[in-house]
Formats: structure tokens, C-alpha cells, sequence
């Protein structure tokens, strides 16, 4: 599992995020992330190309992506 992380406080309402992973990204009525999952399986590929582009191009840096510890 991959862990995903928001820093919401950085964000700039690109919506880069929400473009490429819609089932994990949202955006609030300011145009803030959302995050709608915090974990994404290893075995969904389409799913963590699309959650490791967000955070390449999210241009705040405001998506982290962790390994998750629990299984």
C-alpha cells in the first residue's frame, strides 16, 4: 500500500490533482485539495501512476506519498 498525504495549507488550487487521480483528489468550494482516499494498493497500477503524476506535477508540493506500514 502507498500512504497519501495532503498539505492542504500549500495548496494552490491547480487542480492538477484531481485532473489525474479523480478517485483520490477533490477540491473543496475554494478550490483546496480533498483527499477522498489515503491509501492506494501496490496492485492497482493505473491508480498509483496517477497519484505519483499528481505529486510530480502538483506545482505547491502538496501531496506526499509514504509507504504505508500497515498491510
Amino acid at each position: 500500500m502507498m500512504q497519501v498525504k495532503t498539505l492542504p495549507e500549500r495548496c494552490v488550487s491547480s487542480g492538477q490533482c484531481v485532473m489525474l487521480a479523480p478517485g483520490v483528489f477533490d477540491q473543496d468550494d475554494d478550490g483546496v485539495v480533498l483527499l477522498l482516499r489515503d491509501r492506494v494498493d501496490d496492485g492497482d497500477e493505473a491508480s498509483v501512476a496517477a497519484v505519483r503524476s499528481s505529486a510530480n506535477v502538483c506545482p505547491a508540493a502538496a501531496i506526499r506519498l509514504l509507504a504505508d506500514s500497515k498491510a
